[in-house]
């Protein structure tokens, strides 16, 4: 048996729940969508023209992503097992490489999300039902 963590309660329906920023109680993203085997964590965004700004990717487990095939930037944020920011990086465009040792996974935003939403290293996001993100 695997050791929970903040994406647990997602893991079978992802599309049903979002994130919220815990410091602000503000919501981050309303829809998820995970990339949790090999095949989905290599594709990630590859193929898309762009991101949804209510639809936060989630690639777990990883400490690294790269934008390279990319056609549009993204905002990478790596979070713990226990939703901690560790790391973000703002607008990375194509053929780029970011890690994140500390992290759990990487979540991918539309370009702008992570500034809007004013989230920070340390914050902690927390899943919640997709109503309850709006």
């Amino acid at each position: 048996m695997s050791t929970p963590h903040f994406l647990t309660i997602a893991l079978a329906h992802p599309e049903r729940y979002g994130l919220r920023i815990e410091r602000t109680g503000s919501a981050l993203v309303q829809r998820l969508e995970m990339a949790g085997d090999s095949t989905t964590r290599r594709k990630g965004l590859l193929g898309r023209d762009s991101l949804d700004r209510e639809v936060g990717f989630v690639i777990a487990p990883t400490q690294g992503v790269h934008t390279f095939g990319m056609r549009f930037p993204i905002d990478i944020v790596g979070v713990s097992r226990d939703g901690r920011v560790v790391k973000m990086r703002a607008e990375v465009p194509p053929k780029r490489v970011v890690f994140a040792l500390r992290a759990f996974a990487i979540l991918e935003l539309a370009p702008g999300v992570a500034r809007r939403a004013a989230i920070s290293v340390g914050d902690r996001l927390v899943v919640v039902p997709s109503q309850d993100a709006a």
